[in-house]
């Protein structure tokens, strides 16, 4: 179907609206990376050097997407990557789960968001809770339980972060909190974009900057910049720890960031039941090759001893179909959703999955396969050298 006012074709006219309709900050916060960018601009990169093997005859009439990924049933292989406070629309980690629940996918829920997981769960129960190596022992329980008394499926555990945040081009300024000062700050960007804010003057709120879901429930939390020094200052996990951390967690348990073969198998000794094979979308360790790279490595280390998912670098839903035919089970998009949350809010995330889900739908078509079950490596073209020698 053509783009409309209220719906758009693609993951890059989503990005285009998202710039247009953001202010500046705001926008560079979502597009950035660490360093150089070169991971960043890498993620999609590897992408485009992956082939497609077509077939021109007895090509299914119907196509599968359906899966299971930390023991939840999902429509297609596609679930809403953890990121941290979502301001760039009133709905925010709400608005997500509704769409992924509209799109019959999953939805995982970063420690840091800007709304309470009982109010994510609410709209979207195939919801997975997001946390970092931070705070006590004590603390992490605590996060965990409320976590679990709330509904959440599964754990996700990320570690792909080593708190780089210089930039060749220069970070975006962020308030640590709305307030007066910050609104005179960033009026000049603000009043040049007047769909955004009309977007919070209609629900009367300004942007929140807290994170609820490191508090009891009902309290406001920490601001995101209290979070991530608390997260900065916490001694690094060892794999005992992580251990540890699984014992506590009696459900689906996943460690995002995973990148190495031994690292994988070593997830696997811990009883992990998924990992995710991820660079921070290109915000951790500049200059590391993208993750489509690392995943045929990691995925042919640790077999169907454990699921293998994806970060990284989606944008269409033929890059979907690479990352599966190269090993993952599913994938995590992050800024993809992003983009569509702030073009349109909760239709620009609903938005964004069906495209990819009509991008996998086709090029499943292509291949001559009727189901994502039956993807192999065979449908890919790889490059000699695309792995770098991981």
């Amino acid at each position: 179907m053509a783009s409309t006012k209220d719906w758009f074709e693609t993951v890059a006219e989503a990005r285009e609206r998202a710039r247009k309709r953001l202010p500046k900050s705001v926008f560079l916060a979502l597009h950035a990376g660490s360093e150089a960018g070169r991971t960043l601009a890498d993620n999609t990169a590897a992408f485009a050097e992956l082939g497609l093997r077509p077939r021109i005859a007895d090509l299914p009439a119907t196509r599968e997407q359906a899966t299971t990924v930390l023991g939840q049933e999902i429509s297609m292989p596609v679930i809403c990557s953890p990121t941290g406070v979502q301001a760039v629309d009133p709905g925010g980690e709400v608005a997500v789960a509704k769409a992924a629940a509209a799109s019959g996918t999953a939805i995982g829920l970063s420690s840091f968001a800007s709304k309470p997981i009982e109010d994510v769960v609410a709209a979207n129960d195939k919801t997975f809770f997001q946390v970092y190596w931070q705070g006590s022992r004590d603390s992490m329980i605590a996060r965990m339980d409320r976590a679990k008394q709330a509904g959440a499926k599964g754990l996700i555990v990320t570690l792909d972060w080593v708190f780089a945040t210089a930039r060749d081009w220069g970070a975006p300024p962020i308030p640590e909190k709305v307030d007066l000062k910050a609104a005179i700050t960033f009026a000049p960007q603000v009043l040049v974009k007047p769909g955004w804010l009309a977007r919070y003057v209609r629900t009367r709120r300004l942007p929140d900057l807290t994170t609820p879901n490191l508090a009891e429930a009902g309290a406001q939390g920490p601001t995101f910049f209290g979070a991530y020094g608390e997260w900065m200052g916490t001694q690094p996990p060892t794999w005992a720890d992580l251990a540890w951390l699984r014992e506590q967690w009696d459900g689906p348990f996943m460690i995002k960031g995973i990148y190495r073969p031994d690292d994988a198998k070593r997830a696997v000794d811990i009883g992990a039941t998924a990992i995710s094979v991820s660079n921070h979308g290109g915000n951790n360790l500049d200059s590391t090759p993208a993750s489509i790279r690392a995943l045929p490595g990691v995925a042919n280390a640790v077999g169907d001893q454990i699921e293998v998912l994806l970060d990284g670098g989606i944008r269409r839903g033929s890059d979907v179909v690479k990352a599966l035919a190269l090993g993952a089970k599913a994938v995590l998009v992050g800024r993809a959703y992003l983009w569509g949350l702030a073009a349109n809010g909760e239709r620009g995330v609903h938005n964004v999955l069906e495209i990819l889900r009509q991008g996998i739908d086709s090029t499943l078509y292509g291949l001559g396969r009727k189901s994502i079950h039956e993807l192999s490596p065979e449908d890919v073209v790889v490059p000699g050298d695309f792995t770098r020698g991981m």
